[in-house]
């Protein structure tokens, strides 16, 4: 039986790898949005791991609810990129000053 410790220290690796990829690369889209969904993966982790080790399976549903609403957040996503890139042929975050409000 593997300790719920090393559950969480796995996860706070993959939550610290995340954040740590968001601050420094901020000029790829495409790698933004996918240290956004390793972050989420990560909660999902916690999730998984606090449930089965309280026997509760609420922690597993609202992992669904999260997937659920991860997949339409990447698909939001790649469809933004995709316009973007056609309207500006470029993904760089710093080159679209254009979208500011």
């Amino acid at each position: 039986m593997i300790p719920l410790s090393h559950f969480l220290i796995v996860s706070a690796l993959l939550f610290s790898i995340s954040v740590a990829g968001i601050f420094l690369n901020r000029k790829n889209m495409i790698i933004l949005l996918m240290c956004i969904e390793l972050m989420l993966l990560a909660v999902n982790l916690n999730f998984i791991a606090f449930s089965h080790y309280l026997g509760d399976v609420a922690g597993q549903v609202f992992v669904f609810f999260i997937l659920t609403v991860a997949a339409a957040e990447a698909a939001i996503g790649l469809a933004i990129l995709v316009t973007v890139f056609r309207n500006r042929r470029t993904i760089n975050v710093e080159e679209l000053d254009e979208i500011k409000g």
